[in-house]
């Protein structure tokens, strides 16, 4: 089959955001008051935060893993998709971006979805029960990729969906001497995804490319 006529192009990312639900004003001034802060604006975008509420509440998830908090924003997102009870845990190295995802996750509609966790990805990880989840996004340093799908994969229930950012390596997927520095490790990563037979995945591109997949029983 020719896919000739359905190249994503830039403008197609473009016309995306334009016509996804737009970010409402507590996430923007989230977004902004970060980057005040010097947090780094390496989020997801809003397509990406809609994208992943509709996985979610299709899902039917309450329980969300998340390793790579930044500021707080892609959390308060999926857990606007949980219902009264749910939970987004997430995992945060940097203390000073947990501490501000903390403070404005208590700000938010939801602050009693949003629990935040300082440390190691793949230490806090592993102090999650085994099928304690219904759904896991990395979006992390991404050498660790592979180890965070490995316990992901123990931490989600049959069933569960696994989502994990940046699967264009930050628009350097196809360099061969990319200037990014993780770039050569989420080219790596997609061909561990790629070969994993516990999960049925796909590569979907929206902002820098996500992964989501399925975990299988």
């Amino acid at each position: 089959m020719s896919v000739e006529g359905s190249r994503v192009t830039d403008r197609h990312f473009r016309y995306i955001e334009e016509r996804t639900t737009p970010e409402d004003a507590f996430l923007r001034d989230l977004r902004e008051s970060a980057v005040r802060e010097g947090i780094p604006a390496i989020s997801i975008g809003p397509a990406q935060g809609a994208f992943l509420q509709i996985l979610l509440q299709l899902r039917g998830a309450r329980d969300v893993v998340e390793v790579g908090t930044l500021a707080g924003y892609s959390a308060i997102w999926m857990a606007r998709a949980l219902p009264a009870g749910g939970k987004v845990r997430t995992i945060e190295f940097n203390p000073r971006h947990a501490a501000f995802a903390s403070r404005w996750a208590a700000r938010s509609d939801v602050a009693d979805r949003v629990e935040v966790h300082v440390g190691r990805g793949i230490d806090v990880l592993r102090t999650f029960a085994d099928a304690s989840a219904d759904a896991a996004f990395l979006d992390a340093d991404k050498a660790s990729y592979p180890l965070y799908l490995e316990e992901s994969l123990r931490v989600l229930r049959p069933h569960g969906l696994v989502m994990v950012d940046n699967a264009f390596a930050f628009g350097q997927l196809f360099d061969e001497r990319p200037t990014d520095r993780e770039a050569p490790a989420v080219q790596a990563f997609n061909e561990v995804m790629a070969r994993e037979s516990r999960v049925l995945s796909v590569i979907v591109p929206l902002g820098d490319g996500v992964w989501v997949g399925v975990k299988r029983d």
